[in-house]
Protein backbone atom coordinates (compact mmCIF):
# COMPACT_ATOMS: atom_id res chain seq x y z
CA UNK A 1 0.00 0.00 0.00
CA UNK A 2 1.04 3.58 -0.59
CA UNK A 3 2.27 5.97 1.60
CA UNK A 4 0.03 8.98 1.08
CA UNK A 5 1.79 12.18 -0.25
CA UNK A 6 3.56 14.64 2.17
CA UNK A 7 1.99 18.19 1.54
CA UNK A 8 5.88 19.02 0.89
CA UNK A 9 5.48 17.01 -2.78
CA UNK A 10 4.63 19.85 -4.14
CA UNK A 11 6.97 22.33 -1.88
CA UNK A 12 4.82 24.76 -1.44
CA UNK A 13 6.63 27.24 -3.49
CA UNK A 14 7.35 28.98 -7.05
CA UNK A 15 3.64 29.31 -8.08
CA UNK A 16 2.45 32.50 -6.03
CA UNK A 17 3.37 35.06 -8.30
CA UNK A 18 1.05 37.72 -10.49
CA UNK A 19 2.17 37.35 -13.58
CA UNK A 20 2.19 34.77 -16.39
CA UNK A 21 5.89 33.82 -16.61
CA UNK A 22 8.47 31.37 -17.07
CA UNK A 23 12.01 31.64 -15.10
CA UNK A 24 14.66 29.36 -14.71
CA UNK A 25 16.40 30.22 -11.56
CA UNK A 26 19.37 28.19 -12.21
CA UNK A 27 20.29 25.08 -14.80
CA UNK A 28 17.76 22.75 -12.58
CA UNK A 29 14.94 24.12 -11.54
CA UNK A 30 12.26 25.11 -14.24
CA UNK A 31 9.02 26.60 -13.75
CA UNK A 32 6.09 28.38 -15.31
CA UNK A 33 2.84 30.40 -13.58
CA UNK A 34 -0.59 30.84 -15.47
CA UNK A 35 -3.18 32.72 -13.80
CA UNK A 36 -6.62 31.68 -14.92
CA UNK A 37 -9.55 34.50 -16.22
CA UNK A 38 -12.64 35.15 -14.43
CA UNK A 39 -14.82 33.17 -13.52
CA UNK A 40 -12.61 30.15 -12.77
CA UNK A 41 -10.29 32.76 -10.66
CA UNK A 42 -12.98 33.16 -8.16
CA UNK A 43 -12.09 29.14 -7.52
CA UNK A 44 -8.39 28.69 -8.74
CA UNK A 45 -5.46 30.88 -7.61
CA UNK A 46 -3.34 29.40 -10.56
CA UNK A 47 -2.11 26.73 -13.10
CA UNK A 48 1.96 26.18 -12.67
CA UNK A 49 4.88 23.68 -13.29
CA UNK A 50 8.04 22.63 -11.96
CA UNK A 51 10.90 20.67 -13.99
CA UNK A 52 14.43 19.55 -11.34
CA UNK A 53 16.50 18.82 -15.22
CA UNK A 54 19.17 17.06 -12.74
CA UNK A 55 20.05 14.13 -11.13
CA UNK A 56 20.34 15.56 -8.24
CA UNK A 57 17.24 16.21 -5.48
CA UNK A 58 16.84 19.53 -4.60
CA UNK A 59 16.93 19.97 -0.36
CA UNK A 60 14.00 22.94 0.08
CA UNK A 61 11.94 24.46 2.67
CA UNK A 62 8.15 24.88 2.14
CA UNK A 63 6.20 27.75 3.44
CA UNK A 64 2.46 28.05 4.30
CA UNK A 65 0.72 29.70 1.31
CA UNK A 66 -3.00 28.54 1.83
CA UNK A 67 -4.06 27.01 -1.26
CA UNK A 68 -5.00 23.44 -2.25
CA UNK A 69 -3.30 21.33 -4.60
CA UNK A 70 -3.92 19.18 -7.63
CA UNK A 71 -0.80 17.74 -8.55
CA UNK A 72 0.00 15.46 -11.64
CA UNK A 73 4.05 14.09 -10.58
CA UNK A 74 6.55 11.97 -11.86
CA UNK A 75 10.08 11.15 -12.17
CA UNK A 76 12.65 8.51 -13.21
CA UNK A 77 12.51 6.82 -10.41
CA UNK A 78 8.43 7.36 -9.29
CA UNK A 79 5.80 6.53 -11.53
CA UNK A 80 2.74 8.74 -12.24
CA UNK A 81 0.73 9.85 -9.77
CA UNK A 82 -1.92 12.48 -9.02
CA UNK A 83 -2.72 13.57 -5.48
CA UNK A 84 -4.87 16.44 -3.67
CA UNK A 85 -2.67 17.87 -1.16
CA UNK A 86 -3.96 19.94 1.79
CA UNK A 87 -3.16 23.30 3.01
CA UNK A 88 -0.08 23.62 4.73
CA UNK A 89 0.12 25.68 8.20
CA UNK A 90 3.78 25.27 8.85
CA UNK A 91 7.02 25.43 7.64
CA UNK A 92 8.46 21.99 6.47
CA UNK A 93 11.55 20.19 5.12
CA UNK A 94 11.47 19.23 1.37
CA UNK A 95 12.81 17.71 -1.77
CA UNK A 96 12.13 18.52 -5.48
CA UNK A 97 13.23 14.93 -6.58
CA UNK A 98 15.50 14.14 -9.31
CA UNK A 99 14.02 14.34 -12.73
CA UNK A 100 10.95 15.05 -12.16
CA UNK A 101 7.99 17.12 -13.17
CA UNK A 102 4.76 18.40 -11.58
CA UNK A 103 2.28 20.05 -13.33
CA UNK A 104 -0.77 21.47 -10.89
CA UNK A 105 -3.77 23.42 -9.75
CA UNK A 106 -3.58 25.35 -7.18
CA UNK A 107 -6.90 26.41 -5.61
CA UNK A 108 -8.68 28.98 -3.32
CA UNK A 109 -10.69 27.57 -0.24
CA UNK A 110 -14.15 28.06 -1.72
CA UNK A 111 -12.93 25.19 -4.72
CA UNK A 112 -13.37 22.60 -1.13
CA UNK A 113 -16.77 23.34 -0.95
CA UNK A 114 -18.24 23.68 -4.46
CA UNK A 115 -15.48 22.25 -6.92
CA UNK A 116 -14.37 19.20 -4.32
CA UNK A 117 -18.07 18.68 -2.62
CA UNK A 118 -16.09 17.10 0.24
CA UNK A 119 -13.87 18.77 2.87
CA UNK A 120 -9.91 18.45 3.55
CA UNK A 121 -9.87 18.84 6.98
CA UNK A 122 -8.18 15.18 7.52
CA UNK A 123 -5.66 16.27 5.23
CA UNK A 124 -4.35 19.32 6.23
CA UNK A 125 -0.29 19.50 6.32
CA UNK A 126 -0.42 16.42 4.25
CA UNK A 127 -2.25 14.88 1.49
CA UNK A 128 -3.89 11.95 -0.56
CA UNK A 129 -3.69 9.98 -3.82
CA UNK A 130 -6.64 10.11 -6.19
CA UNK A 131 -7.77 7.42 -8.10
CA UNK A 132 -6.25 6.70 -11.67
CA UNK A 133 -8.07 8.87 -14.52
CA UNK A 134 -9.40 11.48 -12.45
CA UNK A 135 -10.83 14.22 -14.04
CA UNK A 136 -9.16 11.74 -16.87
CA UNK A 137 -5.55 13.07 -16.43
CA UNK A 138 -3.26 10.71 -17.70
CA UNK A 139 0.78 10.14 -17.94
CA UNK A 140 0.61 12.21 -21.51
CA UNK A 141 -0.89 15.27 -20.02
CA UNK A 142 2.80 16.06 -18.67
CA UNK A 143 3.81 16.13 -22.08
CA UNK A 144 2.55 19.42 -23.13
CA UNK A 145 1.40 22.32 -20.18
CA UNK A 146 -1.00 24.72 -22.24
CA UNK A 147 -3.01 21.49 -23.14
CA UNK A 148 -2.78 20.83 -19.41
CA UNK A 149 -4.40 24.25 -18.65
CA UNK A 150 -6.62 23.98 -21.53
CA UNK A 151 -8.26 20.36 -20.43
CA UNK A 152 -8.08 21.63 -16.66
CA UNK A 153 -9.91 24.76 -17.15
CA UNK A 154 -12.73 22.66 -19.17
CA UNK A 155 -13.14 20.42 -16.34
CA UNK A 156 -13.00 22.68 -13.87
CA UNK A 157 -15.68 25.17 -15.81
CA UNK A 158 -17.99 22.05 -16.08
CA UNK A 159 -17.98 21.94 -12.28
CA UNK A 160 -18.54 25.53 -11.56
CA UNK A 161 -21.78 25.99 -9.49
CA UNK A 162 -24.54 28.00 -10.67
CA UNK A 163 -24.55 30.00 -7.50
CA UNK A 164 -22.72 30.18 -4.33
CA UNK A 165 -23.68 31.53 -0.89
CA UNK A 166 -23.63 35.18 -0.89
CA UNK A 167 -22.26 35.27 2.95
CA UNK A 168 -19.46 32.69 2.13
CA UNK A 169 -18.58 34.93 -1.55
CA UNK A 170 -18.39 37.93 0.28
CA UNK A 171 -16.05 36.20 3.10
CA UNK A 172 -13.89 35.01 0.53
CA UNK A 173 -13.59 38.26 -0.93
CA UNK A 174 -12.46 40.08 1.73
CA UNK A 175 -10.05 37.45 3.41
CA UNK A 176 -8.46 37.63 -0.40
CA UNK A 177 -8.67 41.52 -1.22
CA UNK A 178 -6.74 42.33 2.78
CA UNK A 179 -4.47 39.44 2.11
CA UNK A 180 -5.82 37.87 5.52
CA UNK A 181 -4.95 41.65 7.02
CA UNK A 182 -8.42 41.97 8.63
CA UNK A 183 -10.35 40.24 12.10
CA UNK A 184 -12.83 38.01 12.52
CA UNK A 185 -14.66 40.36 14.14
CA UNK A 186 -14.85 42.93 11.44
CA UNK A 187 -15.53 39.81 8.51
CA UNK A 188 -18.18 39.00 10.72
CA UNK A 189 -19.91 42.50 10.99
CA UNK A 190 -19.28 42.85 6.92
CA UNK A 191 -20.87 39.64 5.78
CA UNK A 192 -23.35 38.99 8.75
CA UNK A 193 -22.68 35.76 10.49
CA UNK A 194 -21.61 35.34 13.57
CA UNK A 195 -17.83 34.60 14.35
CA UNK A 196 -18.77 31.34 16.35
CA UNK A 197 -20.37 30.07 12.93
CA UNK A 198 -17.60 31.14 10.31
CA UNK A 199 -15.26 29.45 12.60
CA UNK A 200 -17.43 26.16 12.82
CA UNK A 201 -17.32 26.19 8.75
CA UNK A 202 -13.92 26.65 8.53
CA UNK A 203 -12.88 24.07 10.93
CA UNK A 204 -14.96 21.71 9.75
CA UNK A 205 -14.37 22.09 6.03
CA UNK A 206 -10.59 23.12 6.02
CA UNK A 207 -9.29 21.67 9.34
CA UNK A 208 -7.90 25.06 10.53
CA UNK A 209 -9.45 28.50 12.24
CA UNK A 210 -10.68 31.28 10.58
CA UNK A 211 -7.99 33.59 12.48
CA UNK A 212 -4.89 31.08 11.65
CA UNK A 213 -5.82 31.26 7.81
CA UNK A 214 -6.08 34.83 7.97
CA UNK A 215 -2.78 34.82 9.78
CA UNK A 216 -1.25 32.46 7.25
CA UNK A 217 -2.66 34.89 4.07
CA UNK A 218 -0.60 37.76 6.08
CA UNK A 219 2.83 36.12 6.63
CA UNK A 220 2.67 34.94 2.74
CA UNK A 221 1.92 38.26 1.35
CA UNK A 222 5.17 39.81 4.22
CA UNK A 223 7.24 37.32 1.66
CA UNK A 224 7.54 39.76 -1.07
CA UNK A 225 8.64 42.41 1.41
CA UNK A 226 10.96 39.77 2.62
CA UNK A 227 12.53 39.25 -0.32
CA UNK A 228 13.46 42.33 -1.20
CA UNK A 229 15.36 43.08 1.48
CA UNK A 230 12.25 45.14 3.61
CA UNK A 231 12.50 43.72 6.99
CA UNK A 232 9.74 45.79 8.87
CA UNK A 233 5.95 45.39 9.15
CA UNK A 234 4.00 46.29 5.65
CA UNK A 235 1.00 44.04 6.23
CA UNK A 236 -0.85 45.39 9.58
CA UNK A 237 1.02 43.25 12.19
CA UNK A 238 0.75 45.22 15.72
CA UNK A 239 4.51 45.73 15.61
CA UNK A 240 8.36 44.66 15.03
CA UNK A 241 8.14 42.15 17.92
CA UNK A 242 5.13 41.08 16.55
CA UNK A 243 6.37 40.94 12.60
CA UNK A 244 9.06 38.88 14.24
CA UNK A 245 7.53 36.27 16.06
CA UNK A 246 4.95 35.50 13.05
CA UNK A 247 7.78 35.13 10.24
CA UNK A 248 9.24 32.92 12.48
CA UNK A 249 6.41 31.00 13.91
CA UNK A 250 5.55 30.11 9.96
CA UNK A 251 9.40 29.99 8.44
CA UNK A 252 11.29 28.89 11.00
CA UNK A 253 13.47 31.51 11.09
CA UNK A 254 13.58 35.42 11.93
CA UNK A 255 13.27 37.84 8.86
CA UNK A 256 16.46 38.66 8.28
CA UNK A 257 17.53 35.28 8.35
CA UNK A 258 14.73 34.07 5.84
CA UNK A 259 16.13 37.34 3.54
CA UNK A 260 19.81 36.32 3.52
CA UNK A 261 18.06 32.56 2.03
CA UNK A 262 21.55 30.89 2.17
CA UNK A 263 21.83 28.07 -0.52
CA UNK A 264 19.08 29.07 -1.98
CA UNK A 265 16.86 26.64 0.55
CA UNK A 266 13.80 28.48 0.57
CA UNK A 267 12.77 28.27 -2.76
CA UNK A 268 10.00 30.83 -2.68
CA UNK A 269 12.19 33.59 -1.42
CA UNK A 270 14.41 32.91 -4.32
CA UNK A 271 11.46 32.53 -6.90
CA UNK A 272 10.43 36.28 -6.00
CA UNK A 273 13.85 37.87 -6.83
CA UNK A 274 14.35 36.13 -9.64
CA UNK A 275 10.56 37.83 -10.82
Amino acid sequence: MRKAPSRSLAIVILKRHPANRQTTMNNDLQYKIVKPDRPLSDFVDSFWFLRNQSDTAKETIGLPDGLIDILLFKSTKEPFRIAQLGGLTQHEQAKVPANSQMFCISFKLPAVEYIFKENIAGIVNSGRFLPDGFWRFTENDLLDFERFIEKATRKIHSLLPEKTDERKRKLFELIYATKGAITVKELSEKVFWSSRQINRYFNQQFGISLKAYCNILRFRASLDHIANGRLFPEENFFDQNHFIKEVKKFSGVVPKELSQNKNDRFILLSAIKHT
